[in-house]
C-alpha cells in the first residue's frame, strides 16, 4: 500500500485518466474529489462489499437445472 500525505487542494494522479483532489479535512473526516472517465465505476468500500455480497447471494439461488432450462429453451 502506498501512503501519501496531501494538503487541501493538492492532487493525486492514478494513471492518465484519474485524479483525486483533497477537498477538505475536518477532524478525522477527509473529503476527496474524484475525476475519472464515466466508464470507471467508483464505489465507497462498504457499498462495493454490499454489492458483492448481494451478487453472491443471488448467484447461489440459481439452480443448475434452471440454468439448463434457460440455455436450452427454444
Amino acid at each position: 500500500m502506498l501512503i501519501l500525505s496531501r494538503k487541501v487542494d493538492e492532487k493525486i494522479k492514478i494513471g492518465d485518466d484519474i485524479t483525486l483532489t483533497i477537498i477538505e479535512v475536518h477532524g478525522d473526516m477527509v473529503k476527496i474529489g474524484v475525476e475519472a472517465p464515466k466508464s470507471v465505476k467508483i464505489f465507497r468500500q462498504e457499498v462495493f462489499d454490499a454489492i458483492q455480497s448481494e451478487n453472491k447471494a443471488a448467484a447461489s439461488q440459481i439452480s443448475v437445472d434452471a440454468l439448463k432450462d434457460i440455455f436450452t429453451a427454444k
